[in-house]
């Protein structure tokens, strides 16, 4: 069964889950705003949140728009702190090369997905346990495709 968080919310629009299973609720925009190609710009949701402690929101894109339109978030996910009380907003991304993109007010634009965050007790040492994988990164596994051995 899946936990059910109380959020207080103060919205024009409430965020809402299209289907049953839904990790994110949509974030429509209030606001009509065009973005030509490559172009970046900061929409407002109209949406604050009081968060309980613990918890945190990550705003993320829609895959629908991404794949269709080519619209991402720039900073995705964008973080929301159980602290922030002001207006969250969605920094969208025009990454066609071609079309301006039309922002519609009242347009689906992002999600906004609920997670628990542990706190970390970060603990200062000399050195790190090994594990299997290292220290290697950014593509230390090689390209392989299904069936490599």
């Amino acid at each position: 069964m899946t936990d059910i968080v109380d959020v207080p919310i103060v919205a024009p629009a409430v965020p809402v889950y299209s289907h049953p299973g839904d990790a994110g609720a949509d974030l429509v925009s209030v606001e009509d705003v065009a973005l030509a190609p490559g172009e970046r710009a900061l929409v407002g949701t109209g949406v604050r949140v009081a968060l309980p402690d613990g918890y945190a929101a990550f705003v993320v894109p829609r895959s629908g728009l991404a794949a269709k339109h080519g619209i991402t978030i720039v900073n995705a996910p964008g973080t929301i702190d159980a602290g922030y009380r002001g207006e969250i907003k969605v920094a969208l991304l025009n990454t066609d090369a071609r079309e301006t993109y039309r922002v519609a007010k009242g347009e689906r634009i992002a999600q906004l997905i609920l997670m628990p965050v542990p706190r970390a007790n970060f603990i200062p040492v000399d050195e790190l346990p090994g594990s299997v994988r290292g220290d290697g990164g950014f593509g230390s596994t090689g390209k392989q495709t299904r069936g490599d051995a």
